[in-house]
């Protein structure tokens, strides 16, 4: 990396269990790939983005996004945002891999249920719950359990969202007991560019996805910022162009206006800042990646649309009550019957108090796909 201000795989802080390094692989390298090989990343192909994974479902099919094409996207994003601006593109993507696999089935509605449920057992957080995954519930190798991420992985997966104040989820308090991961201050910032990518890649497909459900129309849209004038430019470019291409061709746009303006913010902050360590940008009075604050509150404006038109949509806040229900269901059932938990989750939450039973409860819940958990709803509850 030519930025003083990178991660350098050099000064990696290593792994919490020693392993001799790799021959043809950096460290993020190497962290990128045991991620995308793990069981939760494969799960992630059939975990609600938006809309739940339903058979027969109109607001369902083969074109909306799910958790892991979300995932790929913003790795992509990551990856083009880290390379322009010097930083280390292996670990801006190995974040971006694993920043949702903590997701619990149906979304953000999932985790809302969870989240109530767990409030007498320390809580549930995504971002949380994708680190309990990483240093503890994948269990594939000889010497360890999880995947045995670097410091430096597992530091922007804890801080997806900025600093971490306490009190904190169990789960990230569990993480942090046992490997300090100096939760006060930023991220590097190859996760700040996981963290930025993240946020440009549901803002543009949460967008098309909305579309493309009949939740709203083109015409819906013109009045947006950022939205309505790249529509504008296309029909002043592409007169009577057909409406997919049409559509596809104003959204590349809004696409390409939030990564131009985060390379450029970064870009003249990095000149005026002049940060020559990895330690400095930790230390910056907030993240050294983000929006101009003139796209920040047009992104809130388009934001505020989605919410209203898509995320509280009628149709989606029925599913949301029905998929709600079914976690009130299976979570009191297998707190008061851990013997219908899959064998070999039985021992563990059997064996603890019932603080232990109900985060392997948790486990076990937040790790399911949308299908299973329908599945087991129906064989459980009828």
């Amino acid at each position: 990396m030519t930025a003083p201000y990178a991660c350098q795989p050099d000064d990696s802080r290593g792994r919490r269990h020693a392993e001799d390094l790799s021959s043809f692989r950096s460290p993020w390298q190497r962290d990128r790939d045991r991620i995308i090989h793990s069981s939760a990343f494969r799960r992630l192909k059939h975990k609600t983005q938006v809309f739940v994974e339903q058979e027969g479902d109109a607001y369902r099919g083969d074109y909306f996004r799910t958790r892991l094409t979300h995932t790929i996207e913003v790795a992509q994003v990551a990856r083009t945002i880290a390379g322009a601006l010097g930083l280390n593109t292996d670990l801006a993507e190995a974040v971006a891999l694993a920043h949702d696999l903590g997701h619990p089935p149906f979304g953000h509605t999932g985790e809302d249920a969870l989240a109530a449920l767990m409030e007498p057992y320390g809580g549930f957080d995504h971002n949380a719950q994708a680190l309990r995954i990483v240093t503890r519930l994948e269990r594939h190798y000889a010497g360890f359990d999880g995947l045995n991420l670097t410091w430096e992985t597992l530091e922007g997966i804890a801080k997806h969202n900025g600093p971490v104040a306490a009190p904190y989820p169990y789960a990230l308090a569990e993480v942090n007991g046992q490997w300090d991961l100096e939760l006060s201050t930023n991220a590097s910032a190859e996760a700040q560019v996981a963290a930025v990518a993240d946020d440009i890649a549901y803002n543009h497909h949460d967008i098309h996805d909305g579309l493309r459900a009949g939740l709203f129309t083109e015409t819906d849209l013109l009045e947006l910022p950022v939205v309505g004038p790249a529509f504008a430019e296309v029909d002043r470019l592409h007169p009577g162009l057909d409406p997919a291409r049409r559509r596809h061709e104003a959204l590349r746009r809004v696409f390409g206006v939030m990564v131009e303006d985060v390379i450029a913010v970064a870009q003249n902050r990095l000149v005026s800042l002049q940060p020559v360590s990895v330690t400095e940008i930790r230390e910056m009075d907030g993240p050294i990646i983000r929006f101009s604050k003139p796209l920040y509150q047009n992104l809130k404006a388009i934001k505020s649309f989605l919410f209203t038109r898509m995320y509280r949509a009628p149709s989606v806040v029925d599913e949301r009550k029905l998929v709600t229900a079914m976690l009130n269901d299976l979570f009191p059932l297998f707190m008061s019957r851990p013997q219908a938990l899959p064998e070999h989750w039985q021992a563990e939450a059997l064996a603890g108090s019932e603080t232990e039973c109900a985060r392997i409860v948790l486990d076990y819940l937040a790790g399911m796909t949308d299908r299973y958990a329908m599945a087991e709803w129906e064989r459980i509850c009828g």
